[in-house]
């Protein structure tokens, strides 16, 4: 479909979209706690999650949580390492994440985290930078550097020195990939797209009001909007195709490849749902 004008039934459920993406983020308190809203998963070793993502070489999922962070390797949520009140959250492949968030005082570590590293799949967690003065709920890796929101975009590409970056808007959600500096981030104007590890941005021309979305590939990627429906783009967030939904209100996407049917899983109320045909139809297993 040409996302650059859209008929009147599109341009509808758009601006429903839209304001559904507006009310999350006014809900929030300030600026530097925007992000996901978390979900209560039932009968799970956990309050909240408010991060996923699938690891490079095991094919684990893994949830960034309230707890701390749960591998789901078995079917079976199992914590990894200290207790941090895990918020933004991204993969680098190779058992490496960063992440930022609040830790529990026995950690040792600042209060709030700024960004933190682990290169051994979570059981250790290292800070690197802003500790104690930054709290990013959006955290995204790209081929350069790491690209955060704590009230400001910034970026960095030795991990200590940070950038301030003026996209002219607030994220909701930011999402790249190890492979690749392309960025997209998630406004309740649509989707906004830098190439460059998010030093420019290109504005949204008509595509979906998107809350979340995960790489699952270079090219491949998944997004879903604030009332569940899941869009694909094989184009790296150029264009996108509308697929499946999920019931509830989504807290958290992950994704991994084939580009033409990508797994994927999305944390809800109920649960972790996963689909195994490229966002047609989902189930609330869990692995």
């Amino acid at each position: 479909m040409n996302r650059t004008s859209l008929c009147p039934a599109h341009a509808t459920g758009r601006m429903a979209a839209a304001a559904a993406l507006i009310l999350l983020l006014t809900s929030c308190t300030p600026a530097s706690t925007q992000g996901p809203q978390p979900v209560t998963a039932p009968n799970q070793p956990f309050a909240h999650i408010h991060g996923m993502a699938v690891d490079s070489d095991t094919g684990e999922v893994m949830l960034a949580t309230h707890d701390g962070l749960f591998g789901l390797d078995s079917g079976t949520p199992e914590k990894i390492g200290p207790t941090i009140d895990l918020m933004g959250f991204a993969a680098a492949g190779n058992d490496h994440y960063y992440a930022s968030g609040h830790p529990a005082p026995e950690t040792g570590l600042p209060e709030p985290a700024g960004l933190l590293r682990t290169q051994d799949g979570g059981d250790t967690w290292q800070q690197l930078s802003l500790g104690g003065l930054s709290d990013f709920h959006a955290l995204a890796m790209t081929r350069s550097g790491i690209i955060g929101f704590d009230g400001t975009l910034k970026s960095t590409t030795d991990l200590e020195t940070w950038t301030t970056r003026d996209g002219g808007f607030a994220p909701y959600h930011l999402s790249g990939t190890p492979t690749s500096d392309v960025v997209l981030a998630t406004t309740e104007a649509g989707v906004h797209r830098s190439t460059d590890g998010g030093k420019t941005w290109t504005a949204p021309s008509g595509g979906p009001v998107l809350l979340l979305t995960a790489f699952a590939t270079a090219s491949t990627v998944v997004g879903i909007a604030p009332d569940g429906t899941v869009h694909l783009s094989s184009d790296a967030g150029r264009t996108w195709r509308a697929a499946g939904a999920v019931a509830g209100h989504p807290s958290a996407l992950a994704a991994a490849g084939p580009d033409e049917r990508p797994q994927i899983w999305v944390a809800t109320p109920t649960g972790i749902e996963r689909s195994t045909d490229g966002g047609q139809t989902f189930s609330t297993d869990a692995k």
